[in-house]
């Protein structure tokens, strides 16, 4: 029973992680987790976190 939810946990978690992912990726973001990365405009963030 403890190996279930340590197992539920780790896809709640998982999940939870790939559902921020897409969805930023879904508002235009380029660099996610880059607090710039909703003023970036055109290819480049140009805020260094190695984006091109």
């Amino acid at each position: 029973m403890t190996n279930a939810i340590i197992i539920l946990i780790l896809l709640l978690l998982v999940g939870g992680a790939a559902a921020y992912v897409i969805r930023a990726k879904k508002q235009g973001q380029k660099c996610i987790g880059c607090p710039y990365s909703k003023q970036c405009a055109g290819k480049s963030c140009g805020c260094g976190c190695g984006e091109p």
